[in-house]
């Protein structure tokens, strides 16, 4: 099944205070919940190609009372698509996203770019075989990954267990 959000929030130790960044955030499941983690003093960066998928993200958290999320609509894939100041974030989450990306190295390098010194990006994907998810053909194997990562400056810090059908790795800025 799909990964539980608030564990995975957990797992890639979101807490009070931290700056966000969620690259294709769909409709927010794991956006809410980092929100909800970082409180009125932290901010989570909502991505998405999709208008509609950002306007049903606003419309929930304005339900849940949130309003430490900023919701921009940006490509990824660009050079500097996130239009932020280098080394500016704490924590980049990217889940579910890379397997539809043409240009993986790109957004590994504009998360290296925004994070600080010190700064983690997790990723979860799909694991490279199952029922559920994408084809098969497109799903990134963990050494696919992982060398994508290190070629964009990153180092390894750990994996974690995403859920049944998904994988996690957590990289760092040196």
């Amino acid at each position: 099944m799909f990964p539980n959000p608030s564990r995975i929030i957990e797992l890639i130790d979101i807490r009070p205070g931290m700056k966000v960044a969620d690259f294709g955030c769909g409709s927010g499941h794991l956006t809410i919940e980092m929100a909800k983690r970082v409180g009125g003093d932290g901010v989570v960066y909502a991505f998405d190609v999709q208008k509609e998928a950002l306007e049903a993200l606003k419309s929930r958290a304005l339900s849940e009372n949130l309003s430490n999320l900023e919701y921009r609509r940006v490509d990824l894939e660009a050079e500097k698509g996130t239009h932020l100041t280098d080394g500016l974030m704490d924590v980049v989450l990217i889940s579910n996203v890379l397997f539809q990306s043409e240009d993986k190295n790109a957004m590994a390098k504009e998360s290296f770019r925004i994070l600080k010194p010190e700064g983690r990006t997790a990723v979860v994907e799909w694991k490279p075989a199952g029922k559920l998810g994408p084809p098969e053909k497109m799903r990134v194997e963990k050494d696919d990954m992982r060398k994508i990562f290190t070629q964009s400056g990153f180092t390894e810090n750990r994996e974690f267990e995403a859920g049944e059908s998904h994988y996690g790795i957590i990289f760092m800025k040196q």
